[in-house]
């Protein structure tokens, strides 16, 4: 592969009927049982999402950096971060139809205005993690018909979601999203839980799956279990499945795709990684993280930069004083296209990316993964 050339295909969309089971999450009905991961800063916006909605999967719009996406629609990065989330769903809905979510993750410190927005310009879904929303429900109004999907990293923060929830504001969650260690972007494990077997995205499903079962049989509701982390391929998505998950979340797979909102040097950086050039990093937020080794990182580790302020405090849990960098302006450097400035965070598995193709075509080539893995297990017909 040469450096700096994207790699587009060639051709019609095969067609591919759905063998995939739809996911059903309350009243929304999604064709595929496939969910876009919410990737910020600037990665899944309206464009993504629109055309993962428009396939029959379910689209997700990342609310982080939206006051800085959108800094031309006010001077007030919070202001703007409303308005910026407005005028995505806005412009979601008028190119697909189909079910928009939107990720918003609790360590954001305008967290609340977050989900006002969303609740308000009626999201079908909203995500949450990077944090347990435990008062998540407190923001919806009587008769919102918004769902509410908590991302945990284990079966006991899943217990204490839905405990908290029920006692609190008697209602559970429409779903939950499970995501293991082989995620991209922030990750809710310790550093040396990420390598270690009994913290695999296969052994805390199950385990998350049956803490979830004792709410649905005792409450007579149905929740959804999703996996994530990790997921790329057709066959992935079988082998999960068959795990007893419901769906799949996936990010990393919709990043070099043609409607993906971040630049274009942003998915060279998938198309140019080997296995080696996706890390672990200590993220200024406070967390370990996964992204794709840049200019930029070599910088900071060579002590190269350091922040003079905080310009928007974004996240909760970020200590300027401690931080080699402002990771909203890292990440938004990457969105733009300037690699040198930033990064690229992406899952275990980015680097089997090989092309630029449509999302369409992404789900084709998924169905057909899948349907291949079913055959081959002898399941198929």
């Amino acid at each position: 592969m040469v450096p700096g050339a994207l790699l587009f295909t060639r051709g019609p969309v095969p067609r591919n009927p759905i063998r995939m089971k739809s996911l059903k999450i309350g009243d929304l009905l999604a064709r595929f049982p496939v969910i876009q991961g919410g990737m910020g800063v600037g990665v899944s916006l309206s464009g993504l999402a629109a055309a993962v909605a428009g396939q029959g999967g379910i689209g997700v719009i990342s609310c982080a950096g939206l006051g800085l996406i959108h800094k031309d629609l006010s001077p007030n990065y919070l202001e703007a971060a409303i308005l910026g989330l407005k005028e995505e769903l806005r412009k979601a809905r008028e190119k697909a139809k189909g079910i928009i979510g939107v990720n918003v993750m609790v360590a954001m410190t305008n967290f609340g205005d977050m989900v006002r927005t969303a609740v308000a310009e009626k999201a079908d879904i909203i995500f949450s993690g990077a944090g347990l929303p435990l008062d998540l429900p407190s923001y919806l109004p009587e008769g919102s018909a918004t769902k509410l999907a908590p991302i945990v990293s284990s079966a006991r923060a899943a217990k204490v979601i839905c405990e908290k929830w029920k006692n609190n504001y008697d209602r559970l969650p429409d779903a939950i999203v499970v995501e293991g260690p082989k995620a991209g972007g922030h990750l809710g494990y310790k550093l040396d839980e990420i390598q270690d077997p009994g913290f695999a995205l296969e052994n805390i499903l199950p385990k998350v799956i049956e803490q979830v079962r004792i709410f649905e049989e005792k409450y007579g509701v149905a929740i959804p279990v999703i996996a994530a982390g990790g997921i790329y391929t057709g066959e992935d998505i079988y082998r999960i499945m068959r795990l007893g998950a419901a769906g799949v979340q996936m990010g990393s797979r919709f990043v070099t795709t043609a409607e993906c909102d971040a630049s274009a040097a942003f998915k060279q950086a998938y198309l140019d990684a080997a296995q080696a050039d996706v890390e672990i990093i200590k993220s200024p937020v406070g967390m370990p993280g996964r992204a794709i080794v840049s200019p930029f990182m070599v910088k900071v580790r060579d002590g190269q930069k350091q922040p003079a302020s905080c310009p928007f405090h974004c996240i909760k849990t970020c200590d300027i004083s401690r931080s080699p960098y402002c990771i909203m302006i890292a990440l938004y450097n990457a969105y733009r296209g300037n690699m040198q400035g930033g990064f690229a965070f992406a899952g275990a598995n980015a680097y089997k990316a090989r092309r630029i193709d449509t999302v369409a075509e992404a789900f084709a080539e998924l169905s057909q993964g899948y349907d291949q893995a079913e055959r081959d297990a002898g399941i198929g017909c």
